[in-house]
């Protein structure tokens, strides 16, 4: 027996199962990503025509945000049928095809799971709403009103307005955090659960490597249906919800995030690792304690791979002073936590504008990302440095903007289409009217046009990922000695085989920082790491990453 080359084999076996660790993530919205038939719409034969593009950025992993069955109130996170594809995206072969080809290609194919809450055009609300003694009664969150008939409590949807939605067939109040049309599940029911790890069960006998979890912080509420605390104003922000929405008055103890959810996430856990190389990626919407419940989320081996918080999606900027608390709170209450960031997705601002950064600064950002303890997530379009688009009232689709217009204009100007060839009437996205308008400040950085220029955007952003890639300090690699020293940030990477230190300079002044002592050479030159020994003069949005061998 050759030992060695069993070492070696466990070695590649669990380097291939952990894939998602420090692994780059490239989040898809279909409706918007690229349209085959030429309806306006895009669909999965769009995403399949352009999965070579996507292999080229050199990511590890695609995140599709949902294609189920639905009526498309919420587009596609109000499902009807969790085991088909709408016919607005194609064909249950069409996503056959798609992942075969994505996995042709070195890629790992995750899907969008909305577990917290179903369309109310799902056969299990049919059901459970026709009365009270049914199969399914239980299956969502029924409760009587109160004795003078308003709702059992004062929960809040995020999307506006009381949580509670009253029901003539069981005279009955039913819960939903989001639209009216978004009955929240019953997780408290078995049967419940049991049906929601089928439909997981269901993917991953297809083939897909994981599932992005929407809200996954939403599944259980407080049995008792006790009243949210209200919330001082000093405690509130926007990271969750616009501040101009209600629901940030109340700190919601009860109707998210209850101790419940630990067992249920340990028994999605245990199905996917029934499947080798598969991970979870939960969302974790709370404003409060996102982080804290990240790291309860992701602690040990048994519940999710990893999650994501907001703390990068909101509107306050990245700085040095910002990044730093970050990460001291990270450690204070989820050192174990395996986080994954974002800067940019399909419910918020786009970064580049939420926090007015120039093109030097979107590429620095985007080497800083690649440096930092965790996964990341890009969301497309955002290595092209898009900037967010501004949609006309009279064109918005988002139902949470046409709520809450104009103080918040809603989700749909990080949606507009994908912009694939700058002299195309439509940017290439489909031969049809796109179901929201092409930018045209974003259509000047079409693909096709930034793929000429070596000095791009979108080169920068495959440059960024590759260094990522090259070193398994930034990979995978603890983070040390993180420090702010005015508008710098600085931090250490380490691996067994390698360190990495890492300055930032994330004010708009130039400032000077002193290097580390020791046999470093520079790394990320091509991306524009600027070298030096002792004192180093770092201007506004410059970086400096040096690396050194261990041992």
């Amino acid at each position: 027996m050759n030992v060695q080359n069993t070492v070696d084999t466990t070695k590649a076996t669990q380097a291939a199962s952990d894939w998602w660790r420090g692994g780059v993530i490239y989040q898809i919205y279909p409706r918007s990503f690229q349209d085959s038939n030429g309806d306006g719409i895009g669909d999965l034969k769009g995403i399949t025509q352009r999965l070579g593009y996507i292999a080229s950025l050199g990511v590890d992993a695609i995140w599709i945000s949902p294609f189920f069955k639905s009526p498309m109130k919420d587009f596609g996170y109000d499902v009807s049928d969790y085991r088909d594809v709408d016919p607005m995206f194609g064909t249950m072969a069409d996503f056959k095809e798609l992942l075969d080809q994505a996995h042709g290609l070195g890629l790992k194919v995750m899907i969008d799971l909305v577990l917290s809450h179903t369309s109310d055009q799902h056969p299990w609300f049919s059901e459970s709403r026709s009365n009270r003694e049914n199969e399914k009664s239980d299956w969502y969150v029924w409760a009587d009103p109160k004795s003078d008939g308003t709702p059992p409590n004062n929960w809040l949807s995020i999307f506006g307005g009381s949580a509670w939605q009253w029901d003539s067939r069981r005279l009955q109040y039913y819960l939903h955090n989001f639209l009216t049309s978004q009955p929240d599940l019953n997780f408290h029911c078995p049967a419940v659960q049991d049906a929601l790890l089928d439909v997981a069960r269901f993917w991953l006998d297809l083939g897909v490597d994981g599932f992005r979890l929407d809200t996954i912080n939403f599944y259980f509420h407080d049995k008792q249906l006790r009243d949210n605390p209200g919330l001082p104003m000093d405690q509130r922000n926007a990271s969750i919800a616009p501040m101009v929405n209600p629901y940030n008055h109340q700190d919601h103890l009860f109707s998210k995030s209850q101790p419940e959810n630990i067992a249920f996430l340990e028994r999605l856990r245990a199905l996917t690792d029934e499947y080798e190389g598969r991970a979870c990626l939960g969302e974790v919407g709370d404003a409060q304690r996102g982080l804290e419940i990240m790291g309860e989320y992701t602690t040990g081996d048994k519940r999710m791979h990893m999650c994501y918080a907001f703390e990068f999606l909101e509107k306050r900027a990245l700085t040095a002073t910002y990044a730093k608390q970050v990460f001291d709170q990270l450690e204070d209450k989820a050192g174990d936590a395996w986080p994954c960031w974002a800067f940019s997705n399909h419910d918020v601002s786009r970064h580049a504008t939420r926090w007015g950064l120039s093109d030097e600064a979107v590429r620095q950002h985007a080497v800083l990302m690649m440096c930092l303890r965790g996964s990341a997530c890009l969301y497309q379009g955002e290595e092209l440095g898009l900037p967010e688009a501004d949609v006309a009232f009279e064109d918005l689709q988002d139902p949470y903007g046409i709520e809450f217009w104009p103080e918040f204009k809603g989700r749909d100007g990080c949606r507009t289409p994908m912009v694939w060839a700058a002299q195309d009437e439509q940017s290439g996205f489909s031969a049809g009217r796109p179901w929201l308008p092409v930018s045209p400040p974003q259509a000047e950085r079409a693909v096709d046009r930034l793929e000429q220029d070596p000095n791009s955007m979108l080169h920068h952003y495959r440059r960024a990922i590759a260094l990522r890639h090259a070193h398994p300090a930034l990979m995978s690699g603890e983070q040390m000695e993180m420090a702010q020293t005015g508008p710098v940030l600085t931090f250490l990477r380490d691996a067994p085989t390698e360190q990495v230190f890492c300055a930032f300079n994330l004010g708009s002044d130039p400032t000077q920082i002193t290097l580390p002592e020791g046999n470093w050479y520079v790394i990320g030159e091509e991306l524009g790491s600027v070298d030096g020994e002792g004192a180093l003069s770092l201007d506004a949005a410059q970086f400096c990453l040096l690396a050194r061998d261990k041992g």
